[in-house]
C-alpha cells in the first residue's frame, strides 16, 4: 500500500512534513481506486528525490553510450563489436553492465536482428548487413541505481516495410509515454499502445513488458504494452518504470529459443522492432529519465 509517515518528509522533496504537504491530495486521489479494488502501489516503490538523482546519473551513462552507438552501428560490424562497446564505455564510466551474468545472461547488452524480439545475446558471427534492423538495449548500473533503455537501428538500405515498422513503434512508445499520468491506471499505456498498433496492422508482443526500474534491475509494475480492460497498478509520483513496446509486423505471437533460453523471436518470423525509455512519473505527469 502507498504509505508513508504523516510526521516524515514529504515525497516530493519540499522539505515539509508529509502531512503539511501532499497527503491530503494523495488520499482523495487515491480514493475512488482503493474502493473499486484497483493495486495501490508499496511505499518502496516511491523513489526519493536522492535516489531520482542517483538514477539520472546512470542515466546519463546509458545516453552517452547510446550516442556513440549512433555513430558506431553500421554495415559490417558485429553484435560483438557492439557488446565490446558498451562493455568498454560502461566500465569507463564507473559503471555496471546489467544484463551481464543476470540469470546465465552471457553478455553485456542485448542486440536483436530484424525477427529477434528481444534478449537477443551478441556475437562474432552476427555481422549486420544492409537491410537490417536491429535493436540494441543498454542497462547501466551506477553506484547500486539502474537506467535502462534500448533504441533501433536501420542498416544501409532497408525495406520501407521495416523502415514504417521502426517508426510506427517508436510512435508506439512516446504516445504511450504521454498517458503517464499520476493516479491513473497505468494499464491506460497498453491502450494507447495497441490502438495505433492496431491501426497499422501490428501486434503487440503480449509475453514481455515494461517493469519497474531505479533500484532494481526489474520489480513493479509490471507495464503491459497491450489492451487491458483489468484493474492495473495506480500510476503514484516518484514511480519510475519503463515503456518499451515490442511491436511485430505480423502476429503477436513469439517464441524462446530452446537452445539458449535467451532469444525471443516471432513465430510467424515477421520483422519486430521495439523501443525503450525509463520514465519517472511526476505531480502532473511524468519525465523521461534516458533523454
Amino acid at each position: 500500500m502507498f504509505k508513508i509517515g504523516r510526521n516524515d518528509k514529504c515525497w516530493c522533496g519540499c522539505g515539509k512534513k508529509y502531512k503539511a504537504c501532499h497527503e491530503r491530495s494523495d488520499e482523495e486521489n487515491l480514493k475512488f481506486y482503493v474502493e473499486n479494488g484497483y493495486p495501490i502501489p508499496d511505499r518502496h516503490l516511491i523513489l526519493t528525490p536522492e535516489q531520482i538523482e542517483g538514477v539520472k546519473k546512470s542515466a546519463k551513462v546509458s545516453v552517452a553510450i547510446m550516442d556513440e552507438l549512433d555513430k558506431f552501428v553500421k554495415e559490417g560490424i558485429s553484435t560483438e563489436d557492439i557488446d565490446k562497446l558498451v562493455y568498454e564505455m560502461t566500465s569507463e564510466a564507473g559503471g555496471i553492465c546489467a544484463p551481464y551474468k543476470y540469470g546465465d545472461f552471457p553478455k553485456h547488452c542485448c542486440t536483436s536482428i530484424n525477427n529477434v524480439v528481444c534478449h537477443g545475446i551478441p556475437s562474432k558471427n552476427d555481422v549486420l548487413k544492409s537491410g537490417d534492423i536491429i535493436n540494441i538495449d543498454v542497462t547501466t548500473i551506477l553506484d547500486g541505481y539502474y537506467s535502462d533503455m534500448s533504441r533501433m537501428y536501420m542498416i544501409g538500405d532497408v525495406s520501407e516495410e521495416a523502415r514504417k515498422l521502426v517508426e510506427v513503434t517508436k510512435e508506439c512508445m512516446l504516445k504511450g509515454i504521454e498517458a503517464v499520468k499520476p493516479y491513473r491506471p497505468i494499464g491506460d499505456i497498453g491502450n494507447v499502445i495497441n490502438d495505433i498498433a492496431d491501426k497499422n496492422g501490428y501486434g503487440v508482443v503480449r509475453a514481455l513488458c515494461g517493469h519497474g526500474v531505479g533500484l532494481k534491475f526489474h520489480e513493479d509494475p509490471i507495464v503491459n504494452h497491450f489492451r487491458t480492460d483489468s484493474k492495473t497498478m495506480v500510476m503514484v509520483p516518484g514511480m519510475m518504470f519503463t515503456v518499451e513496446p515490442m511491436i511485430n509486423a505480423g502476429t503477436w505471437d513469439c517464441n524462446v529459443s530452446k537452445k539458449d533460453g535467451w532469444t525471443v523471436t516471432t513465430k510467424d518470423g515477421s520483422l519486430s522492432a521495439q523501443w525503450e525509455h525509463t520514465v519517472l512519473v511526476t505531480e502532473d505527469g511524468y519525465e523521461i529519465i534516458t533523454l
